[in-house]
């Protein structure tokens, strides 16, 4: 049968919420920035307002503020941003619970055996190529449902694709915004998709989007028209992908609301006030993202880690990522240690460091067998006390225990990077990486 798969986007999700928190907002362009005492101001979300005076995701607040005169700033409220996800997640599980998250804002629902939940009619169908299939009037109408449940409940707009695979919905939720719904069906998808820009497809980041340009391929249209040797012989297996998401025929299915999915890296990553010279207190700080890892790690039951990933950004924005092999672990001490041995084989002082992000990939999935030594030695010890230190934290507070490396620096010490880690919105700029790049962030 075919799919019915619909993608939902939160329009400026962020700002959104915040006029729903100040009504005064209303009206008024705004951007919902970091801090830019902590070197973190950059526009994280804008209203619609602001996005027509030319305020982008990602500029800095300076920049936004000369190109959108009276523009207001405000800062982040994760906790509410999560509440109202959370209440929004709620309204699609009424008609499926077939919901994967892609991002604090969008999701995929797949509605294919639940259509009978939605009101006024029933399904229409169309015929073509002597098969029928769902009219596009009657997809639009699934996507209307979704956004005007939300906007009349919560007060919030999300722009819908609907289409038959989630390569073609997440596409078309970008078509309409905001507060619209797009159709991409397969009556209609060779029509509306083959003109669009190659790099609206998904995960079809700037430096594929460049090279795909360099090959004189500048349209998803003219992607499916490729020829496979050269798009394989160009991207390997990454071109069997973009060939198939090109040409309509991913079938990826949409994952379970309760699905678990496993993690490729699990990290963290900070910006500090002020550029950091000092070998020592780079140790320290590469403690406390260690500390934010290990405690992911170990939440995750992804097992032992066996890469220790450090990306390092100097003052002049320049970054490098480097790692190296190590054996399973999931020990904070470890994998601050692999870090700190990676950042004096590969920075040399004087340095001048404004971030630092430790990543852990590699995951054994509690398959990996210990040594004689490992097994007996003081393994086992560290990390069941490094287990007790977490349940003592989330009971009491993260800083009612602290390693002795982080005694004379009291910013430090209450630095809870784990729970106080930036959500950043699904949409944030250029969010769908080209496979080769790293997130410092790793996956969660």
């Amino acid at each position: 049968m075919e799919r019915i798969v619909i993608h939902s986007d939160l329009n400026n999700f962020y700002a959104s919420v915040e006029r729903l928190l100040h009504p005064e907002l209303a009206g008024k362009p705004i951007a919902v920035c970091g801090n830019k005492e902590e070197r973190k101001g950059i526009v994280l979300a804008k209203s619609e307002e602001a996005k027509r005076c030319g305020v982008k995701t990602g500029d800095t607040v300076w920049q936004a503020q000369k190109k959108c005169a009276g523009l207001i700033t405000v800062p982040p409220h994760f906790d509410k941003y999560m509440e109202y996800s959370r209440k929004v997640r709620a309204i699609y599980a009424r008609y499926t619970d077939l919901i994967e998250s892609y991002g604090i804002d969008e999701c995929w629902l797949d509605v294919t055996h639940s259509t009978l939940i939605f009101p006024k009619f029933e399904p229409k169908f169309t015929e073509a190529e002597g098969e029928k299939h769902f009219s596009d009037e009657y997809l639009r109408f699934l996507g209307d449902v979704i956004r005007e449940t939300v906007k009349g409940e919560l007060g919030v707009t999300v722009s819908c694709g609907v289409s038959f695979n989630k390569v073609f919905a997440k596409l078309g939720s970008d078509l309409k915004k905001p507060d619209g719904t797009s159709v991409i069906s397969f009556l209609n998808y060779k029509k509306v998709i083959s003109g669009l820009p190659v790099g609206d497809l998904l995960y079809v980041g700037r430096a594929t989007a460049e090279k795909l340009k360099s090959m004189g391929i500048t349209t998803i249209g003219r992607l499916a028209a490729a020829d496979d040797g050269q798009i394989k012989s160009a991207f390997g297996k990454v071109g069997e992908t973009l060939l198939t998401y090109a040409r309509g025929g991913d079938d990826e299915p949409v994952k379970h609301m309760d699905y678990k999915r496993e993690y490729k890296s699990i990290g963290n990553s900070s910006t500090y006030p002020e550029d950091v010279e000092s070998l020592n207190k780079i140790e320290r700080l590469l403690y406390v993202l260690a500390e934010s890892v290990a405690a992911r790690l170990r939440e995750s039951g992804q097992g032992l880690a066996n890469t220790v990933h450090l990306w390092v950004r100097d003052s002049n924005l320049n970054s490098i990522s480097v790692q190296k092999k190590v054996r399973h672990t999931a020990l904070c001490s470890e994998i601050a240690a692999h870090a700190f041995d990676l950042f004096k084989e590969n920075v040399k002082p004087p340095f001048k460091v404004r971030a630092l992000g430790v990543t852990v990939s590699g995951f054994d999935n509690g398959m990996s067998q210990m040594t004689f030594d490992e097994s007996f030695g003081d393994y086992q010890k560290r990390e069941k006390a490094e287990r007790t230190v977490d349940e003592i934290r989330k009971k009491h507070g993260y800083d009612k225990l602290q390693r002795g490396i982080l005694a004379n620096d009291p910013v430090q010490m209450h630095n809870d990077v784990k729970n106080s880690h930036v959500i950043k919105p699904a949409n944030f700029e250029d969010r769908e990486k080209d496979w080769e790049d790293w997130d410092p962030d790793g996956d969660i």
